[in-house]
């Protein structure tokens, strides 16, 4: 039992404390906030609670695995993303609350949205492919960069051709900010940047359809649609945030969260949950604790031991900043509804699961680090006795 109890105590001196403790607290906070979204129907959760003590218990064992080994079997990851793909493609449904055909029904009746994991697995790869391409001083080439281009695409274009816009952008970002900090040119960017602004009138034409425009064209349409049909979950959204003041009215009083007022609340609008029954301290109090969570990734990318470190951890920073930004953005009325969740608070346990897994990599970048810096530590100093 005291070897038990050691080993937990190691453990912890080990880990990112206010990671996990910011992990942990997300996790409670989002339990609690579903517990008053059931009120107006629904069971969220027994799922959620049952895919934080899953995931949590394989990210710890993430977490004691050195993520260069996670590394060395990149392919098998490649090859578990190709197979979900595939899978969908044969066997994907479209669930309630949604419009994409993007998930599998696992035995059991439990639905699994296969992308929540392939963003994972899709960190790991790219930041393997891009550690390579460091390693050989090849990354500043422009065949390089295409390589990386093509890499990136597979799964975004995949996704967009199940209809899952929403995660397909996710993708994106997290490309492009593994890409900056690995420290691809910048005029390749600027590239992009000009080629995305001319082909903005194809995006709005061609590859968007009629939900998309108006979805963005409800943002500007007050007397309109936005109250009306595509802009409805964002007004009612801003309804209830503005309701809850600056202390709300308590978890479970809330009235129109009790009544569903917002379609889908317990998903991607979870924050106008809190708006109203926490107010603007419990919104604050979210955005507080991602906060820590994206600044510590950051930290522990500046912090690795090796850059394919730092680039899985730039690749949770990016997952987390940019689901973040986009979700609070699309609750307030500032950004299009693209069916972006709020990492960790949002319902569903395929997402909730998966970002575990992130956390347990971002915990083996650190955990390993430390181990590294001790043995050199020990090394040093026998050295010096020698002497």
């Amino acid at each position: 039992m005291k070897k038990i109890f050691s080993g937990i105590g190691d453990y912890i001196i080990s880990s990112d404390k206010l990671l996990w403790l910011a992990t942990i607290s997300a996790t409670v906070y989002s339990v609690l906030l579903l517990t008053s979204v059931e009120r107006s129907g629904g069971s969220f959760v027994r799922n959620q609670i049952l895919a934080a003590v899953l995931g949590i218990s394989i990210a710890i064992i993430i977490s004691m695995i050195d993520y260069e080994y996670i590394g060395r079997v990149w392919w098998a990851l490649a090859i578990i993303s190709i197979g979900l793909f595939a899978a969908v493609f044969l066997f994907g449904m479209t669930v309630s609350g949604t419009d994409d055909t993007a998930w599998l029904v696992l035995p059991g009746g439990i639905t699994f949205q296969p992308s929540e994991l392939v963003k994972i697995c899709f960190i790991v790869t790219f930041g393997k492919h891009l550690d390579y391409l460091k390693k050989t001083n090849r990354l500043k080439t422009l065949w390089a960069v295409v390589q990386l281009i093509i890499h990136a695409l597979v799964p975004i274009a995949i996704i967009h051709f199940q209809g899952d816009d929403g995660s397909a952008l996710i993708f994106f970002f997290i490309a492009l900010i593994m890409m900056f900090t690995a420290g691809v040119q910048t005029r390749y960017f600027v590239i992009l940047l000009c080629a995305l602004a001319i082909g903005i009138p194809v995006l709005w034409n061609v590859i968007m359809n009629d939900e998309h425009r108006n979805r963005i064209l409800a943002l500007m349409d007050i007397d309109g649609n936005a109250l009306t049909d595509y802009g409805y979950q964002q007004y009612q959204s801003k309804v209830s945030i503005a309701s809850g003041g600056v202390s709300g009215s308590g978890i479970g009083q809330g009235y129109r969260t009790g009544i569903g007022y917002v379609p889908e609340q317990e998903n991607d609008f979870i924050f106008s949950v809190a708006g109203e029954e926490c107010g603007f301290l419990g919104t604050m109090l979210i955005l507080i604790i991602l906060l820590v969570m994206i600044v510590k990734t950051f930290i522990n990318a500046q912090k690795a031991r090796d850059e394919f470190g730092s680039y899985l951890c730039y690749g949770m920073f990016a997952l987390l900043a940019s689901q973040t930004i986009i979700n609070v953005g699309m609750v307030i009325g500032l950004l299009p509804v693209i069916g972006i969740t709020l990492p960790f608070f949002s319902a569903g346990g395929s997402s909730a699961m998966c970002l575990y897994f992130g956390i347990g990599l971002i915990q083996s970048v650190h955990m390993h680090n430390k181990n590294v810096d001790s043995v050199t530590v020990s090394y040093t100093r026998n050295e010096r006795i020698k002497i």
